[in-house]
């Protein structure tokens, strides 16, 4: 088997890289070499997707069984369009990694793969979709949904729909995670004290492993048919009590949670999402169904393996790529304290 990822130098899309040399396949990755350095044993091949002649120089490295698209989060759908284009003569099937964001309903709706995507043309710019910037005091800023769904579209328009699958995960976690989510709970548990933590524990969250997300990609670009799937731990199996629960554990911290109603995170001005990781109030956001990918073979890893392993990554010297999602997330010490003081 020969595969080409787009991406492959980092998180996800390393993910993938070492699974498929662990099964012995031969392995091209195409990045523009600024995150992370080529594994081992690949063919590193350096490009910028929106540049037409590195498509065209990457063509002639193939023919592949499969290309695994994973980094295309902030292309516009069509730099998408035109790099399909290009790599659908010379790859049989095309993995497209989206996220569930490219649904209409989320966050506030429960999601299924029925569920309708937002508008996003296959040949979009960047610009399509952006809202006005006090958008965000009226409702959800749609322009990265509208973008991915954009891609999906992208991408469907340049391959035959029975040789392209579409993955639509949630959250993803694990070790080298970019975003900053996990490891900033991690941390904060690791510090101790009285701990803020948000709504309730009982409530449900569904974040799935990148190295899981990365297994369920290399399955698709091997077996044959097309589609799409939602990625996401099962409805119901793990909650945030769940998740700081093992940070407890695994930072073998003395430090005690505290459990603030929603009610009174919104009072202090506590984001969610952001300052808060993992929280997030719409009823949608952990009720995504994934049971037709677990009926395809995705498996989902305990939640405490997860939190074990990027525990472990970070307490051995592991830095995540720089990225600016990861300044995003955490809650200043100052503002957590007067949360507290409020529970008192």
């Amino acid at each position: 088997m020969r595969i080409l990822v787009l991406g492959g130098s980092w998180f996800l899309g390393k993910a993938v890289v070492q699974g498929a040399l662990h099964r012995g396949w031969r392995v091209t990755a195409f990045n523009r070499g600024r995150s992370g350095e080529p594994l081992p044993d690949v063919e590193a091949v350096q490009g910028d997707r929106q540049v037409p002649g590195d498509l065209q120089r990457l063509a002639d490295h193939g023919p592949w069984d499969a290309v695994i698209d994973t980094s295309a989060s902030t292309l516009a759908p069509r730099d998408v369009l035109a790099g399909a284009q290009v790599l659908s003569a010379v790859a049989r099937r095309y993995v497209y990694v989206s996220t569930v964001s490219a649904y209409a309903g989320w966050p506030d709706q429960p999601l299924s793969e029925d569920s309708a995507l937002l508008d996003g043309a296959p040949d979009a710019g960047p610009e399509y979709g952006r809202m006005p910037e006090d958008w965000d005091r009226k409702g959800p800023n749609l322009h990265y949904g509208r973008q991915k769904a954009g891609t999906e579209r992208a991408v469907l328009a340049a391959v035959p729909k029975d040789r392209v699958v579409i993955l639509r995960p949630g959250v993803i976690l694990g070790p080298e995670e970019y975003v900053g989510r996990l490891p900033w709970w991690l941390n904060r548990v690791a510090r101790g004290g009285r701990i803020l933590a948000p709504g309730a524990p009982e409530t449900t969250i569904q974040p799935t492993d990148a190295r899981d997300v990365a297994a369920f990609a290399l399955k698709q670009a091997a077996d044959g048919g097309g589609g799409a799937f939602n990625i996401a731990a099962p409805v119901g199996r793990d909650t945030m009590g769940d998740l700081l629960a093992a940070c407890l554990d695994v930072t073998d911290s003395s430090g005690r949670l505290v459990w603030a109603p929603q009610e009174l995170l919104h009072e202090h001005g506590v984001r969610e999402w952001t300052e808060m990781p993992l929280w997030r109030t719409s009823r949608g956001v952990w009720h995504v169904d994934a049971s037709k990918a677990a009926a395809a073979g995705f498996t989902c890893r305990p939640l405490q393996e997860t939190v074990r392993d990027t525990w472990k990554w970070l307490q051995g010297g592991g830095q995540p790529v720089e990225h600016p999602r990861w300044a995003e997330h955490g809650l200043d010490p100052e503002k957590e304290a007067k949360v507290l003081a409020a529970l008192s």
